[in-house]
């Protein structure tokens, strides 16, 4: 007989807007700008020396510590999501408002808080649920 043991572990948001979704992670270990970061045809960090440099971030949630970038950052997400190559969900650590009213108009489910002592239990690829609604994100392993 095999067992199978399903331990979860949840960690904490400080604020949070969006639906649920469930996902795998990219992990940044720096800041983010949908536009001088990401080559905005195909969904990949292009920006030489990112930590996710050659990871697309298409239909993954994004874990990010800081905000870069300014207003135009903000219509990226849109332009993301008309595209079809937006991700599926943005967790910062401390963002601005400019990156929530994108998030919002593109329908992004986004959320700040996240400690960085959290982020070293995230690996790239793992799934995770994101639920604004209770503002956690939940590993399952």
């Amino acid at each position: 007989m095999q067992w199978e043991i399903n331990m979860s572990i949840k960690l904490q948001l400080k604020r949070a807007w969006g639906p649920s979704v469930e996902a795998p992670v990219l992990v940044m270990k720096e800041g983010f700008s949908p536009r001088y970061d990401l080559d905005r045809w195909t969904g990949v960090i292009s920006r030489i020396g990112h930590t996710a440099e050659g990871q697309s971030i298409v239909g993954k949630i994004l874990i990010i510590p800081t905000v870069k970038g300014g207003v135009a950052a903000g219509w990226a997400f849109y332009d993301l999501l008309h595209k079809g190559i937006a991700p599926l969900g943005l967790v910062f650590g401390k963002l601005n408002p400019v990156m929530v009213q994108g998030a919002i108009l593109a329908n992004i489910p986004i959320a700040d808080g996240l400690n960085q002592e959290a982020v070293l239990l995230l690996r790239n690829g793992q799934n995770i649920k994101f639920d604004p609604g209770t503002k956690n994100i939940t590993i399952v392993n």
